[in-house]
């Protein structure tokens, strides 16, 4: 049995209601010039729980599809955003 891809990647955005957008950022090495090259791919995670917030830094799983778009779902947060406290602080004031 196959294992199912995993990526890490950074939530975008957190607007629909069990769904996040996460940016997976990847490095490779250009094949004629030879200098390293930043490409990234947005993914659509089901987000059941709510836990993920905009800005966290997080661990998604391929699964069967869940929508049209989306195809994968949130593991956990290896990272909470700093700005999301910030934000809250400030609120309080």
């Amino acid at each position: 049995m196959a294992k199912r891809k995993q990526f890490i990647g950074t939530v975008t955005s957190d607007k629909m209601q069990e769904t996040v957008v996460v940016k997976v950022e990847r490095l490779y090495k250009h094949p004629k010039y030879g200098r390293i090259v930043k490409k990234y791919n947005k993914f659509k995670a089901h987000n059941e729980k709510g836990i993920a917030k905009l800005g966290d830094l997080v661990r998604i799983e391929e699964t069967r599809p869940i929508s049209k778009d989306k195809r994968f779902r949130v593991l956990e947060i290896l990272q909470k955003s700093k700005s999301a406290h910030v934000q809250l602080k400030e609120e309080a004031v």
